[in-house]
C-alpha cells in the first residue's frame, strides 16, 4: 500500500503565499518597484458571472404538506400455493395449510368517500386489505375492481368518512419537469423522493398497453401504487415498476400516466370492468427490413399477418399483407401503437383506418367490437435484422395438413437468418414476395428473381404455431 499523506489545503496555501512573498521581495530588490505593481496576466480580470440566471432548486415542503395526507400505505394478506409464495418484500406464515403472504404497497385517495387508486399487483389475490393513513389510522378496505392489462386497481375503505384526496393532472408532464413520489418503500410509509421526468412513452414489455413515464425520483419495492406529483400537487402518474439489476433503485422508475389511470379507475368505479375495442387482426411492426421488402420509404406502421374471420377488420376489407399506417388520421409508429390506440377505444366506436394495399394508399371505416380474447391486435416483437444467409431446409407441404398449404420448413441452421427470426422446423412458408408457393424450387426461384431485380430484401408469409406472420429476409448481392 503506498505511503499516503493528507495535506490541509489551507496550510498548503499559506506556504505558497509565503514563498511567493519572499520571491517578490527578492525580485523587488533586484529589479525595482515596477515588478511588484505589474498585474499577473492570469489574474488580470475575474470571470464575470453576473449575467447568468441562477437556478434555484424549489423547496418541496409546501407541496408535501398539502398532498401527503392523501397517500396511504397498503397491506394485504394473500393465500397462494408454496410455489408462488416467494418474492422480495413478501413475508410468509407457514402455520397454515397454505402459506399466508403479507404484501405491502402504496395508494392514494381519489375521492372524499374513500376510493383509493393503486396497482393491480399490490392487491392481486388479496384475501384482506388494510390501509394506513398518514396520521397512523388503520382502515379496512375492499377491492372494487382490477385491470391486470394496465396493472391498475381501485379499492375503497369500508369505514365512512370525509377523506383527503388529490386530483389527476389534465395535462401530461414534459420531459425535464419536476416530480415528487410519495409511498411506502420497504414498509417505510410516508417516504418522499424527488426527481424529473426522464422520458415518456416507454414500452417496457409489461403488457399490451404500456406507455410509461420514466422518472428518476428514487422508487423501490413498496412504492408500487403510489402517486407521482407535479409541483402543482396534481397526480401525473402511478409508480409501478423499476429497472434494477440489484433489486433497488438506480434512478430508472416507471409510472402509469395520469390520463390512463383516471380513465381506468373511473370505469372500475362505475362498472367493475374495462370494455376495450376489438379490431380483429394479428399484426407486427414494420421494421427496416420489412419496409425494404415492401418497398416502403419509412419503417413505420403495422403489417397485417392475419385478419380474423367475422371481425371488424374483415368487414372493413383488411387483408393479410396490408400495412395499417394511421388510425383516425393519426400516424402509427408500430404494432404496439395500434394495440394501444384500439384498446383505448370502446366497443361500438367508429374509426377510420388508413392502410396500404399492394402499395396503394386506401382508407376504410370500421366499427369496433368488444374483446373476446386477451389480445386486441397481437404485436409480434421478434424484430428482425439482416443476416447473410436464410439457413433453411425445405420440403413440399403435406396435403390435408391442418396448416395452410405451403412449403414445409424441416431444418433451420441455428446460425442462419431464419433462426434469428424465430423460424423453426414445422413452420410453413405460405408465399414469397406476395406469390403463393408449394415447392422448395418455387421458393428458391422467387428469391433468385428478386435478387436479380436488385431487391435488397424479400418478404415471406410464414405459418407458425402462433399463427401467420410476415418475415423479411435480406438479399445480399450474389
Amino acid at each position: 500500500m503506498p505511503n499516503l499523506r493528507f495535506i490541509d489545503p489551507r496550510s498548503n496555501r499559506n506556504s505558497v503565499l509565503a514563498s511567493a512573498a519572499a520571491l517578490s521581495l527578492i525580485a523587488a530588490g533586484a529589479v525595482g518597484q515596477t515588478i511588484l505593481t505589474a498585474p499577473h496576466p492570469a489574474l488580470a480580470a475575474p470571470i464575470v458571472t453576473s449575467g447568468l440566471q441562477g437556478l434555484s432548486t424549489p423547496s418541496f415542503a409546501p407541496l408535501i404538506e398539502r398532498v401527503k395526507p392523501a397517500v396511504v400505505s397498503i397491506r394485504v394478506k394473500i393465500v397462494r400455493d408454496a410455489s408462488s409464495a416467494q418474492g422480495p418484500g413478501v413475508m410468509q406464515d407457514f402455520g397454515h395449510e397454505q402459506p399466508v403472504m403479507i404484501g405491502e404497497g402504496s395508494g392514494f385517495f381519489i375521492s372524499s368517500d374513500g376510493y383509493i387508486a393503486t396497482n393491480n399487483h399490490v392487491v392481486d389475490d388479496a384475501k384482506s386489505v388494510t390501509v394506513t393513513m398518514d396520521d397512523g389510522k388503520v382502515l379496512d378496505a375492499k377491492v372494487v375492481g382490477t385491470d391486470p392489462k394496465t396493472d391498475l386497481a381501485l379499492i375503497k375503505v369500508t369505514q365512512a368518512g370525509d377523506y383527503p384526496y388529490v386530483s389527476f393532472a389534465k395535462e401530461p408532464p414534459k420531459i425535464g419537469d419536476w416530480v415528487v413520489a410519495i409511498g411506502n418503500p420497504y414498509g417505510l410509509g410516508g417516504t418522499v423522493t424527488a426527481g424529473i421526468v426522464s422520458a415518456k412513452g416507454r414500452d417496457i414489455g409489461d403488457g399490451p398497453y404500456d406507455r410509461f413515464l420514466q422518472i428518476d425520483a428514487p422508487i423501490n419495492k413498496g412504492n408500487s401504487g403510489g402517486p407521482a406529483f407535479n409541483l402543482a400537487g396534481q397526480v401525473v402518474g402511478v409508480n409501478t415498476a423499476i429497472y434494477s439489476p440489484s433489486g433497488g433503485s438506480i434512478g430508472i422508475g416507471f409510472a402509469i400516466p395520469a390520463t390512463t389511470v383516471d380513465r381506468i379507475v373511473t370505469a372500475l368505479e362505475h362498472g367493475g370492468s374495462i370494455a376495450r375495442g376489438y379490431l380483429g387482426v394479428q399484426v407486427q411492426s414494420v421494421g427496416p427490413d420489412l419496409a425494404e421488402g415492401l418497398g416502403l420509404k419509412a419503417a413505420a406502421g403495422a403489417i397485417v399477418d392475419e385478419t380474423l374471420p367475422g371481425s371488424p377488420a374483415a368487414a372493413a376489407g383488411l387483408k393479410s399483407g396490408d400495412v395499417i399506417t394511421a388510425v383516425n388520421g393519426q400516424p402509427l409508429r408500430d404494432a404496439a401503437d395500434l394495440t394501444l390506440r384500439i384498446g383505448s377505444l370502446k366497443p361500438g366506436d367508429k374509426i377510420t383506418l388508413s392502410f396500404l394495399h399492394n402499395g396503394v394508399q386506401q382508407s376504410a371505416e370500421a366499427t369496433l367490437a368488444g374483446q373476446k380474447s386477451a389480445s386486441v391486435a397481437r404485436s409480434d416483437k421478434k424484430d428482425s435484422e439482416p443476416r447473410p444467409a436464410l439457413g433453411l431446409e425445405l420440403a413440399p407441404g403435406r396435403e390435408g395438413a391442418e396448416t395452410a398449404k405451403g412449403v414445409a420448413i424441416v431444418g433451420v441452421d441455428p446460425n442462419g437468418e431464419a433462426a434469428e427470426k424465430g423460424l423453426a422446423p414445422g413452420d410453413f412458408i405460405l408465399d414469397v414476395g406476395g406469390k403463393p408457393v408449394s415447392t422448395p424450387n418455387e421458393v428458391k426461384s422467387d428469391i433468385a428473381t428478386a435478387r436479380q431485380a436488385g431487391a435488397k430484401a424479400i418478404l415471406m408469409r410464414v405459418q407458425t404455431a402462433d399463427g401467420a406472420r410476415f418475415v423479411a429476409f435480406a438479399l445480399p448481392k450474389a
